[in-house]
């Protein structure tokens, strides 16, 4: 709906009338059971309670909904038919202090915002959820949809009486009988403490739920108790391991808790593992969802455990950053997701088994910040953020992984010490309260002597990363004379940077050839050319590393000397974090054009079988993949793939048996299959035929290899459907829709097409199963017809779907396998002509643009070589 959009200017001003008192937000979701005859809507009646700063003054609560059967205002009835018009409710006339009363038919979801309705089609159980970041509570009940207008929630919930009902607060006693009605209950709940809209939540169904609890004895003696509960479907209940995220759990709660001297002040701590959730996780408070992928059903890498881990740790952090204490508009988004992903990692290495999350948040997360920071659409990690369409596509790498990458940065600046004591000035000084950069910056001024203000109009207030390269001159004997770091920027965002870095210099140790660290200086890197003086006189290194351990966020570049080194001794780096952060600086020549796709193919073939990083590794095969496909001569394409595909055999077969370097690898190979012979094997090892001792192709293997049989023809629809009813479950569905969608036919894919693009039949799930399989790689001339059609939908699905599944049929069916001079000239020209589009529809065609151009470059370069 037009409306449906709120302007920061729109909040600002009802910011500066109003002032919210308090929520009872009541809910039937009786409604939500029962066969599945078409939509469905449950009775929504919302009483807020307000204060107006301007008796008389008008303004409009929001409320996204079907119907409204009633509107009260101070004990008037208001017209329904005219104060709402589908998403506000307007308000004139407002008292000093005032009364809204809001009872609403309002709509389950299938697109994963607002109340998300789930049939299991394994038992036909039903299970809700809500999701609301960064306007959706909207969906569920009436209210003032933006950050800064704070207030207690009450929630009363009313559904079949069989199931387990949640929401933010601890239960206010036992469930009631409803209405008389037996088979109904209804759920009271204590009232929050003063939290944002976006971040309430009700999860409701038939759950398996776990309990645990936390206690400890805070420094004034106060013995602290929390209640822990884990929750999932019924049907996941046999995979579900609570134990290991209650141990997590606790570990982060002890970290934070040690770190923060700020007892967790939200009551009880239940986490909820959803159905068809659209995101990792949502930091509401005391009622935190995940999405139920991270319910292992096979056998997962070391990897997937420390990613859970991560984000169990990240939406703890958000307790505290972001639920205590909440940005007051979108601009300010980092001040919790920058810090929670950054805490994530910080209480990860100090607080659980996973000791070398550094190494994968160098590794992967930066991977994402580096390649959202040179997009066209790259902005400064505080935004500029005007309105809801504008926040909802803010939630990217610049928020998340450059603000954490850049906080780590102001640890190395301001210190440790400086840095917790500032944090723990801004809980005190703003719980329950709303701020700005400026508010964070004062404390951490304080706490550190540091000219904050130099410090955020340089990393917080630009956009765009720097490169640094090491420039070192020799005497005769060999040694170092001069050792400089050159920093440079690009042209369209020419900012220039302090870094706080160190330099380290590597040879080989004589007694195992292993490249080890042998000299180490930190350095303020600040202007074009720094000179490490402290480096002068060493003897000349086989391999200069610039940002060793990782302290800053740059490209790392190297000097001609040690660029050959990595050539030809890569796997031989001893420290896994220096390996990491040098097969990051790889990956970026190669995607800038610098360093041919084939070399950086030829480098994973030769040492990543060594790599004892499990998560690194994975990370290879996800690059190796992107280079293949994207950035190889296209004339060169299928010798690479037939390389590649025996390289990751051969590693396969090498890996140590029922490993998890064995799995990443059965994995990879699955996805670069293609000749007779590595179809045939993934035949075999799923029927038997074929075996490689330690690996258990178990049901999530099975679709893995399934999905590339798939894809190449080798699996029809019928090989398909037996597969569902193997495993008649969410997931499977999930995989069965992917697979029959990756099939090579016309037939298909324009079947795929109409069910994402000309329908909204599918749920959120499904459509992007939907879509992941639409798109292979080995069908381009397939693919080919759907290009032009492509720039003829995407304003019609942008008007008439929800942004969520928008996002993904833009970003998804963008044709970018049609990697060629045409496509990029189509795409400038939709630009072109469509100027007046919405700003958030544009940006991601933008974004698209500049991937495809990014390839061509890249293409260039592999078939220069």
């Amino acid at each position: 709906m037009p409306g449906e959009n709120l302007t920061r200017e729109e909040a600002r001003e009802r910011a500066r009338l109003l002032t919210v008192d308090g929520y009872d937000v009541a809910l039937d979701l009786r409604s939500a059971v029962g066969p599945d005859d078409g939509p469905r809507t449950f009775r929504s009646v919302t009483t807020i309670r307000f204060r107006c700063a301007e008796p008389g003054a008008a303004t409009f609560a929001d409320l996204v909904a079907p119907s409204v059967t009633a509107v009260t205002l101070n004990g008037r009835a208001l017209d329904a038919g005219s104060v709402f018009d589908g998403s506000r409710i307007a308000l004139e006339g407002l008292a000093a202090e005032n009364e809204l009363v809001v009872d609403a038919q309002c709509a389950y979801s299938r697109t994963g915002e607002g109340l998300h309705r789930f049939a299991d089609p394994e038992d036909g159980e039903v299970y809700l959820y809500t999701q609301y970041e960064p306007a959706d509570a909207r969906r569920v009940f009436a209210n003032f949809e933006q950050p800064d207008l704070k207030a207690p929630f009450t929630f009363t919930v009313t559904a079949p009486a069989g199931w387990t009902v949640l929401s933010n607060g601890d239960r206010d006693g036992e469930p009631q009988a409803a209405d008389g009605d037996p088979a109904s209950a209804t759920w009271r709940f204590v009232p929050t403490r003063p939290i944002s809209t976006y971040i309430t939540a009700v999860v409701a169904g038939p759950y398996h739920m776990v309990h645990d609890h936390y206690r400890r004895t805070l420094p004034d003696g106060t013995v602290l108790e929390i209640p822990l509960g884990a929750l999932c479907r019924k049907g996941l209940a046999k995979h579900f391991d609570a134990d290991d995220i209650f141990t997590v759990t606790k570990q982060g709660l002890d970290f934070f808790h040690e770190h923060f001297d700020y007892p967790y002040p939200f009551g009880k701590y239940d986490q909820a593992f959803v159905p068809e959730y659209n995101i990792g996780a949502m930091e509401n408070p005391g009622c935190v969802t995940f999405r139920e992928e991270f319910v292992f059903r096979g056998k997962v890498t070391r990897s997937a455990y420390e990613r859970r881990a991560n984000v169990i740790l990240h939406e703890m952090a958000h307790m505290w950053f972001g639920d205590l204490v909440t940005m007051e508009w979108w601009d300010d988004l980092w001040l919790k997701e920058s810090f929670a992903d950054f805490m994530g990692s910080f209480s990860q290495v100090e607080a659980t088994r996973f000791d070398s999350a550094w190494i994968t948040f160098a590794n992967q997360r930066k991977a994402w910040a580096y390649r959202a920071d040179q997009l066209p659409s790259t902005h400064p990690v505080t935004a500029d953020i005007h309105d809801l369409e504008d926040a909802k596509l803010n939630f990217d790498g610049i928020t998340y992984a450059k603000g954490a990458s850049v906080l780590k940065q102001l640890v190395a600046y301001v210190g440790r010490d400086a840095f917790l004591e500032g944090a723990r000035r801004y809980f005190k000084r703003h719980a329950y309260g709303n701020t700005r950069l400026t508010d964070l910056l004062d404390v951490l001024e304080e706490t550190s002597g540091r000219d904050m203000a130099a410090w955020s109009r340089s990393w917080l207030q630009t956009a765009g990363v720097n490169s640094l390269t090491p420039l070192a001159t020799y005497d005769a004997e060999g040694r170092i004379t001069e050792l400089a770091v050159l920093q440079e920027a690009a042209a369209s965002h020419p900012e220039l940077r302090p870094h706080r870095v160190a330099v380290g210099l590597y040879r080989r140790r004589a007694e195992d050839g292993a490249l080890v660290r042998y000299a180490r200086a930190e350095v303020d890197v600040t202007g074009p050319r720094t000179v490490v003086d402290e480096l002068a006189g060493a003897e000349r290194p086989e391999l200069i590393l610039v940002n060793d351990e990782d302290l800053t966020y740059c490209k790392i570049r190297f000097d001609e000397g040690s660029l050959a080194t990595l050539r030809g001794r890569l796997g031989d780096i001893a420290d896994p974090l220096a390996r990491a952060l040098c097969w990051s600086a790889l990956w970026n020549l190669t995607r800038d054009g610098l360093m041919p796709a084939r070399d950086f193919l030829d480098l994973v073939q030769r040492f990543a079988g060594a790599e004892s990083d499990i998560g690194v590794l994975q990370m290879l095969h996800a690059w190796a993949n992107s280079a293949l496909v994207h950035y190889a001569a296209p004339a060169w394409r299928a010798e690479g793939g037939r390389q590649l595909a025996g390289s990751a055999l051969r590693e396969l077969r090498l890996a140590e048996p029922g490993s998890g370097h064995q799995l990443a690898w059965a994995r990879f190979f699955a996805q670069v299959a293609e000749t007779k012979d590595d179809l045939q094997l993934l035949h075999g090892l799923l029927d038997g035929g074929a075996r490689i001792d330690g690996l258990d192709v178990d049901q999530e293997l099975r679709w893995t290899f399934l999905a590339a049989l798939a894809a190449c023809g080798e699996a029809d629809e019928a090989a398909l459907a037996a597969e569902l009813e193997r495993d008649n479950t969410a997931s499977g569905k999930r995989h069965q829709v992917r697979c029959l969608a990756s099939r090579p036919s016309a037939a298909v894919k324009a079947e795929a097409w109409a069910a994402v693009v000309d329908s909204d039949a599918l749920s959120n799930a499904l459509a992007e199963a939907t879509i992941t399989g639409f798109g292979q790689p080995g069908q381009r001339e397939l693919l080919a017809p759907f290009a032009p059609r492509y720039f003829e939908v995407i304003e019609r699905v942008w008007r008439e779907r929800s942004i969520e599944i928008a996002m993904a049929v833009v970003r998804g069916l963008f044709p970018s396998l049609q990697d060629n001079e045409a496509t990029l000239s189509a795409t400038d020209a939709w630009l072109a002509q469509h100027g007046d589009a919405a700003p958030a529809l544009r940006r991601l065609v933008l974004e698209a643009r500049d991937d495809l151009a990014r390839a061509l470059r890249a293409q260039a370069c592999d078939s220069a070589r």
